[in-house]
């Protein structure tokens, strides 16, 4: 299991974005991720249940991930982004999300991404379309941008 880089300012994995996620990924094999989360208070829809717009973040996400790699990473976007919720995701409950990378062609690539809770149990999930992003970062300016493996007790 290796510990994929964060960024300072996304929305799900950025360490200085102090209302942000701040989600640590970890792949877990060739075109997998995982990352735990326990969805804080201030994250829910209606009382006790995590808003759906966050799910959907974590789940886009966790997708792009999968496809990302270690180093170069490839970074994506976005092009659909199909949402299946099944159960409510419970606030202050521990939640294990996993993406996987699905297949791939020229510039346009399909992943899946699921949040489960500890028993298991699925209770979203996603399947996306993304594209390669134009013209991506320069991958020896990566860290200098803060795009980089941060320390555990940083994440």
């Amino acid at each position: 299991m290796e510990k994929q880089a964060n960024s300072r300012f996304c929305f799900v994995c950025g360490l200085e974005n102090q209302v942000g996620l701040q989600l640590g990924f970890y792949e877990t094999g060739p075109g997998e991720v995982t990352v735990s989360f326990t969805p804080p208070e201030h994250y829910q829809g209606y009382p006790g249940v995590q808003h759906g717009g966050i799910a959907a973040a974590i789940l886009d996400e966790t997708a792009g991930r999968a496809l990302m790699g270690i180093f170069p990473p490839r970074f994506m976007f976005t092009a659909r982004l199909e949402l299946k919720y099944r159960q409510n995701i419970l606030i202050g409950k521990p939640i294990k999300i996993v993406g996987r990378a699905g297949n791939a062609r020229g510039r346009m690539a399909e992943a899946w991404s699921g949040i489960f809770n500890l028993e298991g149990e699925l209770l979203a999930e996603a399947n996306d379309l993304l594209v390669d992003v134009p013209n991506p970062p320069d991958p020896s300016e990566l860290e200098g941008s803060g795009w980089k493996v941060y320390p555990e007790n940083d994440a």
